[in-house]
């Protein structure tokens, strides 16, 4: 759940861009048939089966428009919701609550549907000590809101910018000269109490990356064999994360190497929304 200091700091700012994206300088169709202000109510419809997210943005985009807004939630963020079920109810001028509509859908329709994918794909890890992580594969500007979202759907967040941690990709390593070279700069830079994570893509890398001292070791997009025998020469010298077209349909030919994390793009970059919907609107 985002606290006050999170939505005012770091979450509205982003909400009030997608208003002014929606609303220029009117919204005309509202206008046209609603001079002035009338109160009016209207429900949240769910459209399918999943898992609920983002109703705190979602009734925060109403708020931002009108401080009278009251919504009234049914559920909370990580409830399964079925098809046909009302989730909550507006209140307020009917002009806000058209107004304000389609970015609040989008923004919880979008969210809820990475909860559903990530809570999907995290069952299938079940019992294995395996921690499911999200990338930065994300939405630009909405990186708060899709993060957020795995972790409600039962995932776990990997660094959340660059600032936020050492990953050293293909392109770092060429730059550097090689992984030992990679490792040993970034070890010389970064603050000791940062972990040192170096993806390789084949079994020399990996063995290069053990000798330099890395934290974390990825294995990325190589083959079950090679992950196998790769994980066995580590052996424990470092955490292992798994990553490379990680999906739904894939995660599971995974779970038999034993590794410390899978990460997957899939799961903010490919997550269908949640089909969700305002319907009854009327006066009151």
């Amino acid at each position: 759940m985002f606290d006050e200091v999170t939505l005012q700091l770091n979450a509205d700012p982003l909400i009030l861009s997608a208003l002014r994206e929606d609303i220029t300088s009117e919204d005309v169709s509202t206008n046209c048939i609603l001079p002035g202000p009338v109160q009016g109510e209207v429900e949240l419809i769910c459209k399918q089966d999943g898992i609920i997210c983002g109703l705190q943005v979602f009734a925060r985009v109403f708020e931002l428009l009108d401080a009278r807004t009251e919504t009234e939630l049914f559920v909370s963020d990580g409830d399964p919701v079925c098809s046909g079920q009302t989730a909550a109810r507006l209140h307020g001028d009917i002009r806000v609550l058209l107004s304000g509509e389609r970015t609040a859908l989008n923004y919880l329709q979008r969210m809820s549907g990475i909860a559903t994918y990530t809570r999907n794909v995290s069952k299938l890890l079940d019992g294995t000590g395996i921690r499911l992580l999200d990338t930065r594969k994300t939405t630009p500007n909405n990186r708060i809101f899709e993060k957020y979202a795995v972790c409600t759907g039962g995932g776990h967040n990997h660094r959340y910018n660059l600032s936020d941690g050492v990953l050293l990709k293909d392109n770092h390593i060429a730059a550097a000269g090689g992984v030992a070279n990679a490792v040993r700069m970034a070890k010389e830079y970064a603050p000791f109490v940062r972990k040192i994570e170096i993806e390789v893509e084949t079994l020399a890398m990996a063995k290069e990356a053990v000798a330099a001292g890395a934290d974390i070791i990825m294995l990325d997009n190589m083959t079950h064999g090679q992950m196998k025998e790769a994980i066995a020469m580590i052996d424990g010298r470092a955490e292992v994360e798994i990553s490379g077209n990680v999906t739904k349909e894939t995660i599971g030919e995974l779970t038999d190497l034993g590794v410390d994390y899978i990460s997957s793009g899939a799961l903010t970059h490919s997550a269908p929304i949640l089909d969700l919907s305002l319907k009854n609107l009327h006066a009151v």
